[in-house]
Parts: C-alpha cells; structure tokens; sequence
C-alpha cells in the first residue's frame, strides 16, 4: 500500500495529532509490514492447496459436462414430451369418436330390439287367446299385450314399415277371436241382469274388475263396443222401470187411505161439508194441520234410512203419510242413481256431458214415470204439510248428491220443486182465504198448526211471505173468536161497579194461578221484555220453556175442567158462575195467545218444543164447550 503520495496530508494530519502521543508514520509502516506479512501468508496457503484448488477446478468442470448432458437429456425429454401429448389428443379423438359410435349402436340395438319384440308374436299369446277363458288373469295379461301389438303395427303401418306386413295378419287373426270373447262375455253379464230377483250389483261389479275389455272393443271394434253399450242401455233402463213402477205401486197400497181434499182447510166449517152426498169427514183433522212426528221425517237417521218394504208393511197392516212413500220411493232413486252414474264414468270411460247423457239414456223413462205420477198426485193434493215435507226431502237429497258430486239427478231434483213449490203456496193461499172468510159464530171445529220453522233450514221468501200472512189471520181470526164471549156484566159507570169489575179480573187470576201460574208468570215477563228490546235475556231459558209446554199439553183440559167445577160448586147461581168460568177462560186463551205470540218471535224459532204447542183454536174449541149452556 503506497502512502508516500499523501505525505502532505500526513503531514498536516501529523500536525494535528500530535497531542494524542502517537507518530502516524511509525503507525502506518507497521500496517504496511503487517499487510505484507498477511500476503505471504495467504500466498503460501494458496499454494498450500493449489491442489484441492486443481481438483476442485477439475470437479466443477466435470460436473459443468454433466449438467451439459443433463440439459441435453431434458431437451430430448422435453421433445418426446411434446409428442406423447399430441398422441394422447389423438387417442382422445379416437375415444370420443368411439364412444359415440357406441352410443349410436346401442340406441340402433334398442330400437331394433324393441321392433324385434314388438314384431315377433309369442306362442304363449297366441294359445292365451284362443284356449284361456276370459276371466283368467293370463288372459288379461295377454289381451294388455296383444293391444300393444296393434298399436305398434298400426304405427309401423303409417311409416310403411316393410316387416310389419309379416305379422299384420296374425295380429289381425288374434284381435278377431279376442274381440268376439269380450263380446260374448260382457253380453252374459248383461243378460244375467235380466233374470228374475238378480242383484244386478254383482254382475257390475264384474264388469268393474274387467273395465279393459270395454276399452280394448272401444280402441278397436267400435261396432262392437256400441253394441255392448246399446244393449247395457236398454236392459238397464228396463229394469229401472219395471223395478220403479212396480215399487212405487206398491207403496201406494200402504198409504194412508184418509187423504185431505179441497174442502180440508182451515177455515172451512165441518158442517158445511155434511150433506147426503158428501164423503166421510177425517177421523182426524189434525193431521192435515199439525206437523206433530210427521217432520221427524227429516231427521238423518230416518231421512237416510232403510226403505220400506211393501209387502212387509201390508202384513203387518202399517200406513204411512205420502212424504214417508215419497222419502222411500226418491232414496230408493238416490242411491240407485248415484251407484249407476258412478259404474257408468267408470266402465265405459264417459265423462262430463257424455257422462249425463249416458245416464240419461238409461234412467230418463223412469224419471219421467216419477214426474207423471207425481204431477197427478200434486194437482189434487190438499194436504200441504205433506208436500211442504216432500219438498224438504228433494232439498236435502240434492245437497247429498252435490255432495257426493254426483250431478246426474240435479235437473230432476229441479223438476220436482217446480212442481211442488207452486202447490205448495196454492194450498197456503187456500187457506189464508179460507180463514179471512170464516165467520167465528158457525166455526166448530178445526185444529191448524202451521209453524213450519223446517223452512228455516232452506228459507224460501215467498213461503216466508205466505206464511207471515197466513199467522196475521190467524191472530186475526183468535181475536174475532174472543169477541164472540158475552160479557154479563152491568155497563154501568158506577165506582161500585168498576171496583166489582176490578175484583172480578183478580178473582179470575186467582183461580188462574194454581194451573198456570207458571205459564202466565212467563207472558207478562216476555212480554215486558219485549217492550225494552230485551227478550234475548230469555234465550237461555229452554228448560223452562219445555217444561211450561209439556206441562200446559198434558194437563190443560183437567185443569179447565176442575176449575169449572170448583167454581160452578162456589157459586150457587147458575149464571154468576158461567159469567166466572168465560171470563176465566177468555183471559186463558189470551195469555195462551200471548205464549204462542213470544215464542214465535225470532228467540225462540229454533226450539224444537215449539212443535209440541197446543193449537189455540183446538184450545178455543175446547173452551166453547164451557159456554153457558153446557
């Protein structure tokens, strides 16, 4: 290391060092020797391991010709790389194209091998077919086959397919011999309905469990298939009307032999129709005018019910009201209708439109024998309770059928209340007339009850009109029979006569008290509620209101009767006690008035117990007995 070249900065450094003790020329030879010294040093290493350094040399070179080769050896990897990839490619084309070659071979297969089945026509049909009775399940089996078969070689014939002339003939052979089984055996099954006391269910429900055989004639011999159907039709619609005809001749044998006639009204006096010519009177009126069990017709249990039996009925020598006959007779139709409409949709595939006009086809002659005969019994009938029920009963088959969604009976449901909703308000409008043109001093004896709250279930306003009008005379009617009493008293204005007349009233409801006390009580608490809009607070009263019913109907007569004789025994002048016993008995019809007035009121319509009232002009009846002259 050369120094000398800076001795001027040495020395100036010289000059400015000094003060540290230490010469830097002294300082800086030492380094140079040391420098000199570490050289030799490293030389004589160097050629120490100028050997290792060769070999080293050497190895490094070797090692560089490896790395050459290696490289080489890559490239050549990297070139049969480069060709493998472009022969994987190639392979990968080749599988794909393979691949759909293969797939195209195996849809060809397919659909050969399927025209191969479907062309080949195996032995074991054949035999089936013509050997098998019908009704075994092989031959089911076999027939599902053989329809196959058709179809297919109907497709093939429009595509003009060559084979399918090898087994047209065959197929044609089998569908013959087929086609003339199933018809040889449907028509036994229909001629078996024919047959005397057959339950003609049995034979239906065999056609059910063979509904394809109608199916296999429809698909392909429809000249067969309608001549099946024509058939059904005719056998069927035979039977349902000598079966109808013959039933409802003989519910006709055990019907009531007293009938209503047009002089069977309300206001229409019993004497007036006595005359040399003239029929015998009803045993009982109150038939014609009091629901009374007649609406238990409605129940479900007895709506629902079994039908009668004729011949049953007449040995035990039973009758019965029109509306039972006519609940018999239509649930008879009801449940005929439904099952027939329902094997009808099902066996021979019909539905909507086609459905009821199938239907129609077989049961029309028989609904028009109904509405014929009902028609005739309607245009002379008078008893209107009997046709309000009747009317009643077709309301409630139509809701089950709609229920059931059997629409097939819907439009004669329909024919029927048009004929017997005109009657109906015909009859009603009789007797409102009637009434309003009774005169109450020649009026003996009649007994009306015609609270028909059945019509609240299917409410009908022009029934609701009528009979609001037909209760207006009514009460009209009662107020014109309680003015024919007599009143015996003095019309004089005197203060003793008016105290007398005030006395009297309170003796009247003292004798009043003991038997009706309890039904009295209820009037005037009714009645004053009714006054404040509060008659509801009464709603809950049923109990009380049953026992009050039950209890005046059971026992009413009685109780006039021992009043009239404790009275008549208290009071020995014959007239004075005559005089007590009316005017006891006119305020009773009254407050019988006024019971009859509260519970028609909106309340109390639901009460069944409403049926059990007394009528109050059977009430009056009774009460014109007690008259003077008695």
């Amino acid at each position: 290391m050369d120094l000398t070249t800076d001795e001027f900065i040495l020395d100036e450094v010289d000059s400015k060092t000094t003060f540290t003790g230490v010469d830097l020329r002294q300082y800086s030879k030492q380094v140079e020797a040391e420098l000199q010294r570490i050289e030799q040093a490293s030389i004589k290493d160097y050629i120490k391991e100028s050997q290792n350094i060769a070999l080293l040399h050497n190895q490094i070179t070797a090692c560089d010709s490896i790395l050459e080769r290696m490289e080489g050896m890559l490239s050549g990897f990297q070139s049969d790389l480069s060709s493998i990839s472009s022969e994987i490619q190639t392979l990968q084309q080749q599988s794909v194209s393979m691949n759909v070659r293969l797939k195209n071979r195996q849809a060809v297969r397919s659909h050969l091998s399927q025209l191969v089945d479907e062309l080949v026509v195996p032995g074991a049909m054949i035999s089936t077919i013509l050997d098998s009775p019908v009704t075994e399940q092989d031959f089911l089996e076999q027939l599902h086959e053989l329809n196959n078969k058709i179809n297919f070689a109907k497709e093939l014939s429009f595509r003009e397919t060559l084979a399918c002339s090898d087994i047209q003939d065959i197929v044609d052979r089998l569908k013959l011999k087929a086609v003339s089984k199933i018809r040889e055996f449907i028509l036994q099954k229909i001629y078996s309905f024919r047959k005397p006391m057959t339950n003609y269910q049995i034979p239906q429900n065999t056609l059910l469990k063979y509904r394809f055989f109608y199916q296999f004639l429809l698909a392909n011999e429809r000249t067969v298939a309608k001549e099946i159907r024509d058939e059904y039709v005719d056998t069927m619609s035979k039977i349902y009307f000598s079966y109808f005809k013959s039933y409802s001749g003989r519910l006709l044998k055990v019907q009531y032999e007293e009938v209503a006639d047009k002089d069977d009204l309300m206001g229409v006096e019993d004497t007036a129709k006595k005359g040399f010519f003239s029929k015998p009177s009803l045993k009982s009126r109150n038939t014609i005018f009091t629901l009374g069990q007649r609406g238990s017709i409605l129940s479900p249990a007895e709506l629902e019910g079994p039908i009668l039996v004729p011949h049953t009925a007449q040995r035990g020598d039973s009758r019965y009201p029109y509306e039972t006959l006519f609940r018999s007779q239509h649930y008879a139709l009801l449940d005929n209708g439904c099952r027939e409409f329902l094997f009808l949709s099902d066996f021979f595939m019909v539905a909507g439109n086609s459905a009821l006009d199938l239907f129609n086809s077989i049961m029309g002659k028989t609904l028009s024998m109904f509405l014929k005969s009902m028609s005739t019994y309607v245009s002379d009938c008078y008893d209107s309770i009997a046709i309000f029920l009747c009317i009643h009963i077709i309301l409630r088959f139509r809701a089950i059928t709609a229920k059931r969604t059997i629409p097939a009976l819907d439009k004669y449901w329909e024919a029927v209340l048009e004929l017997l909703w005109p009657r109906f308000d015909l009859i009603l409008e009789m007797n409102i007339h009637s009434i309003r043109n009774t005169d109450p001093q020649n009026w003996e004896y009649w007994t009306p009850d015609h609270t028909m709250y059945i019509n609240q279930t299917f409410p009908n306003e022009r029934t609701n009109a009528l009979l609001g009008q037909l209760q207006i005379e009514v009460e009209n009617f009662v107020l014109k029979m309680a003015a024919e009493f007599p009143s015996e008293e003095t019309t004089d204005d005197s203060k003793e006569v008016e105290g007398f007349q005030q006395l009297l009233l309170e003796f009247i409801e003292e004798i009043l008290s003991p038997p009706f006390g309890g039904m009295i009580a209820f009037v005037k608490e009714a009645e004053a509620l009714m006054e404040k809009g509060q008659l509801d607070r009464l709603k809950n009263e049923e109990a009380r209101i049953s026992q009050l019913v039950r209890g005046f109907s059971s026992s009413w007569k009685q109780s006039v009767e021992a009043m009239s004789q404790d009275v008549m025994r208290s009071f020995t002048n014959f007239k004075n006690g005559t005089s007590i016993i009316q005017g006891a008995l006119t305020q009773l019809i009254q407050y019988y008035h006024g019971f009859h007035k509260v519970l028609n009121q909106p309340t109390f319509r639901s009460l069944a117990v409403r049926s059990e009232l007394i009528n109050l002009h059977h009430l009056m009846v009774e009460v014109k007995k007690h008259k003077p002259n008695f």
